[in-house]
């Protein structure tokens, strides 16, 4: 409600978030605010955007030193409560600016005012049914108002651009009927929608008997309005129906809901399924979406419009009104947290604003990270399982393929005998197939075959990858485009090759094997355009592709009846990342992808290509057995004290420079030891101290360096982290970064 107090809290300049105090103003007589209301105000010799944080009845300040607030921006908070509070929350656990926070509960479009509301000129007739004959009479000379009359008859509101098309210039005329009291013209609101409007709603399938039974124990949580649950299902079990029911409980009690997703590509599916059970009453949040789009949907949950959101990651800041329950769907994906300050998980997030605002929370996966299973394992969650496919559909098939054994026999192509074999049976039975690799791009390298250097970006330390569609060297980090080189900058030779396969390669090799056959392929490179990946995905839904050929964007929450064959060519790529969780992902990913096989009433095989079928993570994709997987990796976790037994702690250091880079960084871990040698209480939870190069050691132009840390989870931990943060924060000359359990050691 909004406040008559005379002082408020404000933080100021939230769109670029240089300053982080909270200064105090006074509210003019008769304003009426109240926390989380845009306004603006004087600083310095600027007018700038601020958010009031708090009001208040009193100041310390003298009177002729506070300045007055100039004007609310709307006539709403624009950040509701719990959520300047959860901000609150996020700036002291991801150790970063409030002003930085409160940015993520606030469109971008909104600040500094890029984006408007929307408005269009409308007619509409103002006169009763009995005198539009006299209206007619009226205006017998003119056969333009006559027409104009007879057109706005139906009593529907036309606007004027519509009319333009049937009536040549009618806007004189309008304005003559407008005068006459026959006609209104006024500006009004246009709703720019992502989507088309529900004509039709979806009927309830009959639920499973593994569904009625999570639903008896999850509805009482939504009804109360606690508890947090973990939902193991595997692939084709049916998630997705329990949280429309789930939903459904929530909505039919006045409450909203949020479901997030972690792939845009998924968003248009979710929103698919959830608008034809609930109609318009559900809203989507994504970057895809125009700036328009987004505002206008952000203005539509915030005035309760709708109450179902539905989005990617951002949509968990979402201004719901009385939320009920958070679904974080695929609650595996590393790509729930965010790499850029601020550096907060959404799951975390989810779980935070669930409990402060008495909602129920469901995270969901086939299968579920480590740290979440571990939390459920020891009663954070509450564990549900669906251990069986919707209609007693059996799991495809998995066959592990040795490629160093079809090497031995002579195989130098990427595709193995059996998968040949596979996809020429799949095609010839009308049936549609998918080929995952997870790296986009023609060759990951350009070679140079006489000195053997591999050519790298000027501003990153990486690779570039060959794209054959623009014959061009990409840096899929900074995204620099080159040419190719007549000669190697190393030794002058003319022998650089493309080396390596990609998804583009995948997709002309394919296209080689089976001349004529309509391949859709989705990766980075060929869904950056806006709605791009929905033209994809209905073209291969519709039938009108047969092969589906894709990186990690296509291995979840896709649901295509007609795909009855998954092959996974370069099956070990993520066992090679510098990273403790390689094995988790690698397994992840294969049991993923092996789910869009076989989901409907014809069964599914899936073809595993890998130079290591030995592998415990790619053995237990090959049975799909989460449980084991888990017992596994929580074991070698708990050998090697990685996550959940301890906390990873990156201090990440970027300059211009690679001395300034390092000289930084060994700054760094020397303030580090001294602090622990004063304070052998905190040593005693510190596991390590690593200062060096970060793997990558350059990116856009800045060198990287890295002070790498393993902290025990203990109480004296958060003292750690406290001075780490107050250390970053000193004025370094190159930026410096703290990242706590990051989503990349990179």
């Amino acid at each position: 409600m909004p406040d008559n107090k005379p002082y408020a809290q404000v933080i100021v300049d939230i769109a670029s978030a240089n300053t982080d105090r909270v200064f105090t103003y006074s509210v003019p007589q008769g304003m009426a605010l109240a926390p989380g209301t845009r306004v603006l105000v004087p600083f310095g010799r600027q007018t700038i955007e601020g958010l009031v944080i708090s009001l208040s009845e009193t100041c310390d300040l003298p009177e002729e030193k506070v300045k007055s607030i100039l004007e609310p921006l709307e006539d709403y908070p624009a950040v509701l409560p719990p959520l300047v509070e959860l901000a609150r929350e996020i700036s002291a656990d991801a150790h970063t600016p409030l002003a930085l926070a409160l940015r993520l509960m606030i469109p971008a479009e909104m600040r500094s005012g890029r984006v408007k509301v929307k408005t269009q000129a409308v007619a509409r007739i103002s006169i009763p049914d009995d005198r539009v004959n006299e209206a007619l009479g009226a205006n017998s000379r003119s056969a333009k108002r006559k027409l104009l009359i007879n057109l706005l008859s139906d009593r529907l509101p036309h606007p004027v651009d519509e009319l333009k098309a049937l009536v040549r210039d009618p806007l004189p005329a309008l304005r003559v009927l407008e005068e006459a009291g026959t006609i209104t013209l006024q500006e009004e609101e246009v709703y720019r929608s992502p989507y088309a409007p529900v004509t039709e709603r979806v009927p309830d399938p009959v639920l499973t008997e593994e569904q009625a039974e999570v639903l008896r124990e999850l509805l009482p949580a939504v009804r109360s309005g606690s508890g947090r649950f973990l939902l193991h299902g595997i692939t084709g079990s049916g998630k997705t129906e329990v949280y429309i029911r789930a939903a459904r409980e929530c909505l039919g009690m006045g409450r909203g809901v949020i479901v997030l997703v972690p792939e845009i590509v998924l968003t248009p599916q979710m929103v698919s399924w959830f608008r034809g059970r609930f109609g318009d009453v559900a809203a989507v949040l994504h970057s895809r979406l125009s700036a328009g789009e987004r505002f206008d949907e952000w203005r539509r949950i915030r005035s309760g419009a709708a109450r179902l959101v539905i989005g990617a990651r951002s949509a968990v800041f979402a201004p719901v009104r009385d939320l009920g329950l958070i679904v974080v769907d695929e609650e595996h994906e590393p790509s729930y947290q965010a790499e850029n300050n601020p550096r907060c998980d959404a799951r975390e997030v989810a779980a935070s604003r669930a409990q402060r605002e008495r909602a129920a929370l469901l995270l969901a996966s086939a299968t579920p990270s480590i740290l979440s299973f571990a939390k459920a394992q020891r009663g954070d969650y509450m564990l549900l399982e669906m251990l069986s496919r919707v209609n007693r559909h059996q799991l495809a098939k998995v066959t592990l393929v040795d490629m160093r054994e079809e090497l031995r026999l002579g195989n130098r192509g990427m595709f193995s005998t059996l998968l040949v074999e596979r996809l020429r049976a799949c095609l010839d039975s009308g049936q549609q197939a998918m080929l995952f690799i997870n790296r986009r791009g023609y060759a990951p390298s350009v070679l140079c075959r006489k000195c053997g250097e591999a050519l790298t970006c000027k501003q990153c330390d990486v690779k570039l990858t060959w794209h054959q569609a623009d014959r061009m060297m990409h840096c899929h980090y900074c995204g620099l485009i080159s040419s190719l080189p007549a000669n190697c900058p190393g030794c002058g030779s003319s022998f650089l090759r493309p080396v390596g396969v990609g998804t583009q390669k995948v997709e002309e090799e394919f296209g080689k094997m089976f001349p004529g056959v309509p391949v859709v392929r989705m990766d980075a490179d060929t869904t950056s355009g806006k709605d791009r990946h929905e033209q994809l995905l209905n073209r291969f839904r519709s039938g009108e592709a047969r092969v589906m050929v894709g990186t990690q964007m296509i291995a979840k929450g896709l649901d295509f009846p007609q795909v009855t064959l998954v092959g996974a060519i370069l099956a070990d790529l993520t066992l090679n990342l510098p990273d403790y969780r390689a094995q988790e992902r690698t397994f992840q990913l294969l049991t993923q992808v092996a789910g869009r096989a076989g989901r409907a009433d014809m069964p599914g095989e899936v073809i595993i290509q890998t130079y290591k079928p030995e592998h415990y993570a790619i053995a237990a994709a090959a049975t799909q057995e989460f449980r084991g997987f888990f017992n596994q990796e929580f074991a070698r976790r708990r050998q090697l004290l990685y996550p959940p037994f301890t906390m990873m702690v990156r201090v990440l250091v970027e300059a211009r420079g690679e001395e300034q880079s390092r000289e930084v960084s060994s700054a760094i871990r020397e303030r580090i030891a001294k602090k622990l040698a004063e304070a052998p209480r905190l040593k005693k939870r510190v596991l390590f101290v690593r200062e060096d190069a970060a793997p990558i050691k350059r990116i856009m132009g800045l060198y990287r360096a890295q002070v790498l840390m393993k902290l025990l989870a203990h109480i004296d931990s958060d003292e750690v982290l406290t001075f780490l943060n107050d250390l970053t924060q000193e004025p370094w000359p190159c930026k410096v970064g703290l990242e706590i359990d990051p989503a990349s050691l990179a």
